[in-house]
């Protein structure tokens, strides 16, 4: 079969079969009496190969190798496609990502896609003060699925309280995209939506927080209920005391359980709480010492009948503990 009848039969144009030859992926296996290539059968079932191989991403260098080395192993190849397909699929979701964040500040002239487009970009710098200017400035001209993405993502206490304060005059959607950070496998991202939410204000973000209190995630947990706590929900006191005995931002969780304790049927009912774990056998010695020091901080008969019976704990330290906040309580 000559070349002509070749490039018709397989669309494959005369042009690329010439340039196949010249690399020698493809060599007709004969020549006519007048000298024109002429192909077999064998030949044209390995044009369709190399076709075949260039439809998932070989280069033809590859595509070579793959029919003549006998050494070749394709799985290897396969995983390398695998990898490089999903790197392009990658970077075009993030284009198509940031075309509809444009789209969606409905830009009224070229200027202010620009500007958009600038503000996304620098929200992605590797500069921290480049992503600080961004979230700073971006309040009412990114959309804020771009600023909870960069919230979720930044590593930098600085950059990430000023997307904080991006996000929350934000509004909208805000919380509830915060909130699906939540649950991600990174322990980072979660601990990056729950600090974000604990910086918010209003029903919303607190039903939300309220929510977190059950997180499997300690952390999340924590900082659920120290912000619930400062809002005057009594909901946050089990975690909050938890937070007393482990000993993590133990000094927060005391202050907050103090401003929960608002009136003496509050305070009476915390207090009755941090006795019971006192009275844990689990508790350790600091955590019991740390227990002790949260009594001090609530109002009421219930606190002050804890603290005296203390004064008899067979832990001494816990003892002295106890008699020196009573003793302030007498100054006060």
């Amino acid at each position: 079969m000559l070349i002509g009848e070749v490039a018709r039969r397989s669309g494959v144009s005369a042009r690329m079969l010439r340039h196949y030859e010249s690399l020698g992926l493809v060599r007709p296996s004969g020549r006519t009496g007048s000298g024109y290539r002429e192909y077999s059968g064998k030949d044209i079932q390995r044009i369709f190969h190399v076709e075949s191989l260039r439809a998932v991403g070989l280069s033809l260098r590859e595509i070579g190798r793959a029919l003549d080395d006998p050494g070749f192993t394709p799985s290897a190849l396969v995983d390398d496609l695998i990898r490089r397909t999903r790197e392009r699929i990658a970077v075009e979701t993030e284009l198509l990502t940031r075309l509809h964040r444009v789209h969606a500040t409905d830009p009224a002239g070229w200027e202010d896609v620009l500007q958009v487009v600038t503000l996304l970009g620098a929200l992605g710098s590797t500069s921290a003060d480049a992503r600080q200017r961004a979230a700073l400035a971006s309040v009412d001209e990114v959309p804020v699925e771009a600023l909870v993405e960069a919230a979720l993502g930044e590593g930098d206490p600085h950059v990430a309280g000023a997307l904080r304060w991006a996000l929350e005059r934000s509004g909208g959607r805000g919380p509830a995209l915060l909130a699906e950070g939540l649950g991600s496998p990174e322990a980072a991202v979660r601990e990056r939506a729950v600090r974000s939410l604990a910086e918010m204000s209003g029903g919303e973000v607190t039903a939300l927080l309220r929510d977190a209190l059950v997180s499997p995630d300690g952390v999340v947990r924590g900082y659920a209920a120290l912000a619930l706590g400062t809002r005057g929900e009594a909901d946050a006191v089990p975690t909050l005391v938890d937070l007393v005995v482990a000993g993590t931002h133990d000094t927060d969780a005391a202050d907050a359980l103090s401003l929960l304790a608002g009136d003496d049927t509050a305070a009476d009912r915390i207090a009755a709480v941090l006795v019971d774990r006192l009275s844990r056998d689990t508790t350790g010695a600091s955590a019991r010492g740390r227990l002790t020091q949260a009594l001090a901080g609530l109002p009421g008969a219930a606190s002050s009948r804890a603290l005296r019976e203390l004064l008899h704990d067979e832990d001494r330290a816990v003892a002295l503990t106890a008699a020196y906040l009573l003793q302030l309580r007498d100054v006060g």
